[in-house]
């Protein structure tokens, strides 16, 4: 049993790491990171038509496209993607850790929104850590509904996960860091 949780582990790590190992170049990563990210983006305007203007009127955004998978007591994912602010693209990773009993592999998208400039710099100069798990619709002042289906995650930080069945309504973000993509910036 230990040998079987071992050699899926290993699948995930190869399945996870070796994308950017095998990338050709740093532009050809970029472009597909910008895809990837644009596709994330679109996905949400389709289910959440509101969050264009969210994300439109915000200080800094970010997008992230990831993959997750979970085997009896432990989990974990990785993703890219990058932040945006004043016309300024910073590209970024994340890593996920998750302990608790599961079964599956899935792939999501996450939107960032950050109103407060400090809230923003700080996810992309320091990184985040990210624990626990949040569900709620947010409410921004009198913009409610542009933040319909988001998580408010931080004063003026809120966060949308788009899955293939559309925006999740219960958000887990146990152990994520988020940091940046030295090879890429």
């Amino acid at each position: 049993m230990i040998k079987r949780i071992s050699i899926v582990f290993l699948l995930f790590t190869v399945a996870t790491v070796g994308q950017s190992v095998f990338a050709a170049s740093p532009a050809e990563e970029r472009a597909e990171i910008d895809a990837a990210s644009a596709k994330v983006l679109n996905d949400l305007y389709k289910v959440q038509p509101g969050a264009k203007k969210a994300v439109n009127s915000a200080v800094g955004y970010a997008v992230f496209s990831n993959f997750g998978m979970k085997i009896f007591f432990a989990g974990g994912g990785s993703g890219k993607g990058y932040a945006v602010s004043g016309g300024k693209k910073t590209y970024m990773k994340m890593l996920e850790v998750q302990a608790g009993l599961g079964l599956g592999v899935k792939k999501f998208g996450l939107v960032w929104v950050f109103n407060s400039k400090s809230a923003y710099d700080q996810f992309v100069n320091s990184g985040w850590e990210v624990g626990g798990q949040a569900s709620a619709a947010a409410k921004h002042e009198d913009e409610g509904g542009s933040y319909q289906g988001a998580v408010a995650i931080a004063d003026g930080v809120f966060l949308y996960q788009i899955t293939e069945s559309g925006l999740a309504a219960e958000l887990t973000v146990k152990g994520t860091k988020y940091y940046k993509d030295d090879d890429l910036n």
